[in-house]
């Protein structure tokens, strides 16, 4: 078998930032990475299950909602995809960042977390995800559209 695209980049060299991991057609694979890879620093369960809750609602919910095709988070817990379809570089990071600053300020009820609209409801923690939102922000916010490929 090949060897896919993602494992193919050296994650020893990796930090946090937002990267465009992959271009399938007209679909572009964005690695939010809220973690250093293999630091011993990972996303919770419970925190990435609520921004995964929190970033995809933003996102569908945002200028770009038909731009975006999917938004989870990466197995890792290092980070989360975003695939979208039709953004250049600069809105994909205007987008993240927006939705980050969402997260980060978000107060209420988690969008989706019941028991009839998911199946893992009561694995939820909106202080964590708040948190982690929050840490990621500054680091979106620095970075500039001309910066997000891996080794650039």
């Amino acid at each position: 078998m090949e060897r896919i695209a993602s494992f193919c980049v050296d994650h020893t060299t990796l930090d946090r930032g937002m990267y465009l991991s992959r271009t399938d057609g007209d679909v572009r694979t964005w690695d939010i990475r809220m973690k250093k890879p293999n630091a011993g620093d990972y996303l919770t369960t419970a925190a990435a299950h609520t921004l995964e809750h929190l970033f995809a609602t933003c996102a569908r919910n945002s200028q770009y909602s038909e731009n975006v095709i999917y938004v989870g988070p990466m197995g890792c817990r290092t980070g989360f995809y975003l695939l979208t379809r039709g953004l250049t570089d600069a809105q994909a990071l205007q987008l993240t960042v927006d939705c980050f600053a969402f997260m980060a300020a978000f107060e209420g009820a988690v969008p989706g977390a019941s028991e009839p609209e998911c199946g893992n409801y009561r694995d939820m923690d909106l202080p964590a995800a708040k948190a982690e939102a929050a840490a990621m922000l500054p680091v979106l916010q620095s970075l500039s559209a001309d910066k997000l490929r891996y080794n650039a």
